[in-house]
This record gives C-alpha cells, sequence and structure tokens, in this order.
C-alpha cells in the first residue's frame, strides 16, 4: 500500500510540474481615454472597445456605439462583450463596431443634463471621429437614469443618433414632465427600440407611454420597436433588451439594403 501511494504522489507531481505558467500576459478589451472638457468643467473617462479587425484592417470603417453608464464598473464590459458576440462573423446580427463607454454622474436629475448633451455634440463626438476610423452609423444605448438622458436627447437633440436604445427609462423623474415635453423636431429616419422588463406599474406605464408618444409621431422612415420582458427586473433587463433591440434594428437595416 504505501508503495502504490507514494507512486500515485509522484505522477500526482509530474501533472503538476506540466501544468507550470510559463508566462502573464496583459488582457485587454479595450483602451480608456482621460478627457479635459472645458463645457463640463472636469475631467471624465471615456473607455472604448475596438473590434479585432481594427489592428488589421486600416481602411475599414466602423459605427460607433455610444453607451451611458459606461465606466468600467457599470456597464460597459459587459455591452461590449455583446458587441463582440453580436458581430461574431458566425452570428452576425450586427457590424463589427466601436463601443464608447461614457460615465455619467446623474446629470438628467440635478440640472446638468444641456450641458451634458452639448458636451456630446461638441466634444465628444469629434473627438471620437478625429480620433478613430468611424463612419457615419452613431447608436445611443441608455438604460434608467440613463435611458432618461437618452430620451431627452432623441427628443431635444435627435440627430445626434441614428438609433436609440433606451432601457427601462426612469421617466417618472420630474413628475414625468419628458413625457409631457412637445417634441419640435422631427425624428428623421431613426431606429428607435423602447424596453422594459416587469419593473413595477409606474416603470412599465412610462415606458409603453414613451412608445407610444413615438407612434403618433412616426415620420420619414422612421422605424420604432418595443420588448417587455415580463422574467426580468430593473436590475437585469439591460442583456435582453439590448440583444433583442440589435436584432430588430439592423435586420430592418439589412432589409432596406436589399431593396
Amino acid at each position: 500500500m504505501p508503495k502504490t501511494i507514494l507512486l500515485i504522489c509522484l505522477l500526482c507531481c509530474q501533472q503538476f510540474l506540466f501544468a507550470q505558467i510559463t508566462g502573464r500576459n496583459p488582457f485587454s478589451i479595450g483602451e480608456s481615454l482621460e478627457l479635459t472638457s472645458q463645457i463640463l468643467g472636469e475631467s471624465r473617462t471615456v473607455n472604448i472597445y475596438l473590434p479585432e479587425s481594427y489592428k488589421r484592417d486600416s481602411a475599414q470603417e466602423y459605427p460607433v456605439i455610444y453607451l451611458l453608464d459606461g465606466s468600467r464598473d457599470e456597464d460597459f464590459v459587459h455591452v461590449a462583450g455583446l458587441v463582440q458576440f453580436c458581430s461574431f462573423s458566425r452570428v452576425d446580427i450586427i457590424p463589427e463596431s466601436i463601443v464608447a463607454g461614457i460615465g455619467n454622474e446623474d446629470f438628467p436629475t440635478t440640472g446638468g443634463s444641456a450641458n451634458f448633451i452639448k458636451y456630446l455634440e461638441t466634444e465628444l463626438q469629434p473627438l471620437i471621429a478625429q480620433t478613430y476610423r468611424i463612419s457615419s452609423t452613431r447608436t445611443l444605448i441608455g438604460q434608467s437614469l440613463g435611458g432618461l438622458l437618452a430620451t431627452e436627447i432623441l427628443f431635444k437633440k435627435p440627430e445626434l443618433f441614428d438609433n436609440y436604445i433606451i432601457i427601462s427609462p426612469s421617466l417618472w423623474w420630474d413628475d414625468e414632465s419628458l413625457l409631457a415635453f412637445e417634441v419640435k423636431k422631427e425624428l428623421t429616419a431613426k431606429h428607435i427600440y423602447v424596453g422594459v422588463g416587469k419593473e413595477g406599474k409606474i416603470m412599465e406605464r412610462v415606458a409603453q407611454e414613451l412608445y407610444q408618444k413615438l407612434q403618433t409621431g412616426q415620420v420619414n422612415g422612421t422605424r420604432l420597436f418595443y420588448g417587455y420582458f415580463e422574467k426580468q427586473d430593473h436590475a437585469d433587463a439591460l442583456h435582453l433588451s439590448v440583444y433583442d433591440a440589435f436584432e430588430r434594428i439592423f435586420e430592418k437595416e439589412e432589409e432596406e439594403s436589399q431593396d
């Protein structure tokens, strides 16, 4: 018996030797830009995901997906992963895209949304265009307070983005004033997705009312989509909603291109 145990120990030691670490290398899914904003009067961090082909193909241009709540400890990592997965050739739901993750500081409810929208338009978008090879297609994703801000941008500066993915928007804020906002700018050739989970009567109602408000104002090729996820709540509705939005928004674009 002792000889048997000794033999087993020797074999285990050999296996351990074969499993030794031979090296460690950094593993990164992107890069972080440190920006100084004159409009906001502060430094900002924007996290960037670049497709695998970005470095290989020096001529290709890429759509940009702007993600609110895009800090590393918010939604950036898992949404960037979803973008990567949906752009795999074997999946082919969306084109390879750059993700720009923007960290938020509750601008919608603290009165700073106007400056933040100006920052997006006059500082961040031009900087991304100067720094990376981008196409003209721009998508905005916002959830919760980010969804509130995305809705405000859609109503007041719709030209900033082509596709709007608005998940669980906190439209209850300020006595639901944004739902009463008179949209004066035409929503021309937009793709708009509104999604919500089983999040209680108020959250579900305001999301539905936003969808209905947009339905009455559809003009000039704008397409509108709605998703309800009864098995998800406010904490986990984002992933399935964004996946569903990708399938429906970009499928429509493909169909249009074949006409």
